[in-house]
């Protein structure tokens, strides 16, 4: 049960630096971490763990956060203000997959230590690449549009729920639909493949529930731009 109960404070602490980084610096604070979350989203999704007795790959709390960051944004800034965020996000990942392959062609020097454990992190099969940016692209825009329609349809504070796992959850359906397809589809027989949807979606689920406290506490926060 470690991973279980060391997972659940993992998405704890990457959604209370979400709000650290909000109160001290504001909306500049939750544009940085659009940045960190994309990077570091697919460099831990490297790492595969077992949690609830799935074989799972890390990745998705720190992805997730990326959902309550536009949330947030479009909550108290507006729809432009989240989907400034969404391309920041973007090149921020196609920047760190450009540079990190250029990295990979210069020749290492006969005492390097690091050119095999950056190739093991960086090379990335070019269908999981284009996964990941397919995905992210077309469910952050997804959950920028279905939160602004749901904030139409219920408006009311209270009801800030709805719009955050709304969004979300569509969204990161949408996510999971379009990566594993790209990635994985026909790579692995059908039935293994519809494994992998099925509990990166449960997870990413789970993640979209536990950020909704996090979303209210940062609507009620008093910052200073």
């Amino acid at each position: 049960m470690f991973n279980e109960w060391f997972g659940l404070l993992f998405i704890i602490v990457n959604f209370v630096l979400v709000l650290v980084m909000y109160r001290l610096f504001g909306r500049t604070g939750l544009f940085v971490w659009i940045g960190i979350s994309t990077i570091l989203a697919n460099l831990q999704v490297i790492k595969t763990i077992e949690i609830f007795g799935l074989t799972a790959t890390l990745g998705n709390a720190m992805y997730g956060t990326a959902f309550l960051v536009t949330d947030i944004l479009n909550e108290k800034y507006g729809k432009k203000e989240a989907q400034k965020a969404v391309w920041l996000g973007f090149f921020t990942l196609l920047i760190m997959t450009v540079i990190m392959q250029m990295v990979l062609v210069f020749q290492p020097h006969p005492e390097d230590i690091a050119q095999e454990s950056l190739s093991t992190i960086f090379f990335l099969i070019p269908r999981i690449v284009l996964g990941s940016l397919a995905a992210y692209l077309i469910a952050q825009f997804a959950d920028v549009y279905i939160f602004s329609f749901l904030k139409k349809k219920f408006p009311k504070d209270s009801q800030f729920w709805i719009r955050n796992n709304g969004s979300t959850m569509i969204s990161q359906l949408l996510d999971t639909l379009v990566f594993t397809t790209i990635a994985f589809l026909g790579e692995y027989p059908f039935d293994i493949w519809l494994e992998i949807f099925i509990t990166t979606y449960i997870l990413k689920w789970i993640v979209s529930l536990l950020d909704t406290p996090f979303g209210y506490i940062a609507k009620k926060m008093n910052v200073k731009e």
